[in-house]
């Protein structure tokens, strides 16, 4: 939700045209955020209810959330360069909507 009132805001005199936050919108994601959203079939994205009803739900009605015990027990694999760990574990940070945690 943080995300998206940012957003708005930071629209300005955009945010009154309902168009215009659609076609704006992407621009303010990145990570798993814009994955989601390049991901989403072809026009079906055709309103800002519909955009914002598909960003909370994935994003804020808690099915895919990771919790701090998920990036605990994450380990890397025998298989796994240390750089696809690194993006593995990232991603899974990225899903710790309730934690406010860095790359550090």
């Amino acid at each position: 939700m943080e995300h998206v009132n940012r957003f708005i805001i930071q629209c300005g005199e955009a945010a009154n045209r309902d168009e215009l936050r659609v076609r704006l919108f992407s621009s303010s994601l990145s990570g798993l955020a814009f994955t989601l959203f390049i991901s989403l079939p072809p026009n079906s994205l055709i309103t800002w209810a519909d955009l914002e009803k598909q960003f909370h739900k994935y994003f804020f009605f808690g099915v895919h959330e990771k919790k701090i015990t998920d990036l605990v027990r994450l380990k890397q694999r025998n298989d796994e360069s240390v750089e696809s760990f690194v993006q593995r574990l990232r991603e899974v940070k990225d899903k710790c909507y309730s934690l406010v945690l860095d790359d550090r």
